[in-house]
This record gives C-alpha cells, sequence and structure tokens, in this order.
C-alpha cells in the first residue's frame, strides 16, 4: 500500500494511489467530499481535499502512521 506524505490537504493522485482506485474516480471522491464540505459551510479547494475530513469518511486514519518521502 502506498504511503501518504504528511500535508493537510490530497490530491487526486494521493487517493488514487492509497486507495487503489482510478484517477477519474479519485477525481469523483474528491468532488463529493468537497460538495459535503461546502454545503456545511467551508471553502474548498477543486482538485484537493482537506486530509483529516478523508479520513473520517473513509476510516483511513486508524493506526497509520504518515512519514515524509
Amino acid at each position: 500500500m502506498a504511503t501518504i506524505i504528511a500535508k493537510s490537504f490530497l490530491s487526486a493522485k494521493d487517493i488514487s494511489l492509497y486507495m487503489g482506485v482510478s484517477l477519474s474516480m479519485a477525481y469523483r471522491i474528491i468532488r463529493q467530499l468537497n460538495e459535503e464540505l461546502s454545503e456545511s459551510g467551508y471553502i474548498t479547494v477543486a482538485g484537493r481535499v482537506s486530509r483529516s475530513y478523508f479520513e473520517e469518511k473513509t476510516y483511513m486514519n486508524k493506526g497509520r502512521e504518515y512519514v515524509s518521502l
């Protein structure tokens, strides 16, 4: 499994590698998560998603350590 660099926002490439999905699917995931954040009043960045929100919604933070490459 790929390691995600410890950063605040994840790109589609990060999500694609981490979840093992295509780049287009990763963009769909980002779009969905950003829509949820926007509806809650948060500012979003197209093509990026908050790492903490991504982890919360996908349970990807359970027992993981982040390292820099």
